[in-house]
């Protein structure tokens, strides 16, 4: 079946799944490019994602189209999408449950797309991977789950916090083309 019309698919049953937590706030689903190599995956969509049903288009959105960029890529070169697909109230962390509750469609998406480098955006990302990681340790480290290739990075919305922590991101993102052409 077309990956297009599955994904459709997927979405459309996410959309219509009223047991699913935090539906006061939108869908957002994910975009990019559903032929990628490169699958970027954070926690949740923010207030500004929440609005635009849009994964990363805030200031940590600008900061990720920025390091993309900086290795000589593009947006629409890669597939950005969340573990949780709708928003936590005041943007606090999802919960366990959301986590699970939203975790078969997460597994559904990465199926369908089948990307060769999964780079998780900051903890709660790389934990649905690599449970007992940690993300101060395990970034810019390769790790392979199944048949994939994981990379933690740290969440660019922590690096906008953190000088250090925006250096690391910054040196973490130089790797990446050597670690796709690695699997490629």
């Amino acid at each position: 079946m077309d990956k297009r019309v599955e994904l459709h698919r997927l979405e459309a049953e996410l959309g219509a799944n009223a047991a699913l937590p935090l539906r006061e706030s939108n869908l957002v689903f994910g975009e990019g490019n559903i032929d990628c190599d490169v699958m970027f995956i954070g926690e949740a969509p923010g207030a500004n994602e929440d609005r635009l049903k849009r994964p990363f288009v805030g200031r940590g959105g600008q900061l990720l189209d920025s390091m993309i960029e900086s290795i000589g890529w593009k947006r629409e070169r890669v597939y950005i999408t969340n573990i949780v697909k709708r928003r936590p109230p005041e943007n606090r962390d999802p919960f366990p449950k959301e986590i699970e509750a939203y975790k078969p469609y997460l597994t559904r998406q990465i199926e369908i797309i089948n990307p060769k480098v999964i780079v998780t955006l900051g903890r709660f990302s790389m934990n649905y991977f690599l449970p007992e990681a940690k993300i101060t340790r395990d970034h810019g480290g390769v790790f392979r789950v199944e048949e994939r290739i994981l990379y933690p990075v740290y969440h660019p919305a922590a690096a906008l916090r953190s000088t250090a922590m925006l250096n690391v991101l910054r040196e973490d993102f130089k790797k990446l083309p050597k670690i796709v052409s690695m699997v490629l």
